[in-house]
């Protein structure tokens, strides 16, 4: 049961302290996904319908998006787990949103387990593909011997930096806009609350959970097509090694 709108960034032992609500909220998503495509499947269809319409077009938006990142070849390889990640982040995102709820992509600990995993996956897959030559992307060519070390270094640095990056980047846009919902909308009820406040300050307060709650929506898209994006970027450059 939660009581405050901060009950969504606690995570709470729900199952012999092994199932906890992040567990419960990831099956939640997982079964809003396969919901989704099922009535947006279009095999027992004669006529297509807004739920189909809109998953042809994330699909053929993440099949774009991939393609000019990797090439159509390389990329439908890669494909389908671009699109999965996509859908998964998108309705996590989008589920944190609902009042009273739990955020699982705002926390650090889930977004940087993903961002981790994919940056492992994508460095083994640059050792396999290139074996010892996959060492060859910290040291460019044409680089001087006495800067070799130092550059190296650096690489290594920004290389590591890719992981925590790309989670930290998803998690602290989706903890600031929950937190400054939670401000105005705190804000707002105490302003409603007071005779003298609510013509003034409340109503505006209104007026900004109205416009942080249209923004939010944006940028559940947004960061869920940024880390998308990203990890085709990784990839390809353990492909490639540029």
């Amino acid at each position: 049961m939660l009581y405050t709108p901060m009950d969504q960034f606690e995570i709470r032992n729900i199952f012999f302290g092994v199932f906890t609500n992040i567990s419960l909220y990831i099956l939640i998503v997982v079964y809003l996904v396969f919901s989704f495509y099922y009535w947006g499947s279009t095999i027992n269809l004669v006529k297509i319908n807004g739920w189909s319409i809109t998953t042809e077009s994330i699909y053929f938006t993440i099949y774009n998006m991939v393609s000019r990142q990797m090439g159509t070849i390389i990329g439908l390889f890669f494909f389908t787990f671009i699109f999965t990640l996509f859908i998964y982040i998108l309705f996590s995102n989008l589920v944190g949103l609902v009042p009273y709820s739990f955020a699982t992509t705002a926390h650090l600990a889930t977004t940087l387990s993903l961002s981790f995993t994919i940056w492992y996956g994508v460095s083994f897959l640059g050792l396999v593909l290139h074996h010892l030559g996959f060492f060859a992307f910290f040291c460019p060519l044409g680089t001087p011997l006495a800067l070799v070390p130092l550059l190296a270094a650096i690489e290594l640095i920004s290389y590591i930096a890719k992981g925590l990056s790309l989670g930290i980047r998803l998690g602290a846009n989706l903890i600031s806009g929950h937190l400054l919902l939670l401000i105005l909308s705190g804000f707002g009820f105490l302003g409603l609350s007071s005779i003298r406040l609510a013509l003034s300050g409340g109503i505006f307060a209104l007026i900004g959970i109205s416009a942080i709650s249209g923004l939010e929506l944006a940028i559940a898209g947004i960061q869920s097509y940024v880390f998308s994006i990203l990890t085709s970027s990784y990839i390809k450059d353990s492909i490639l090694l540029h």
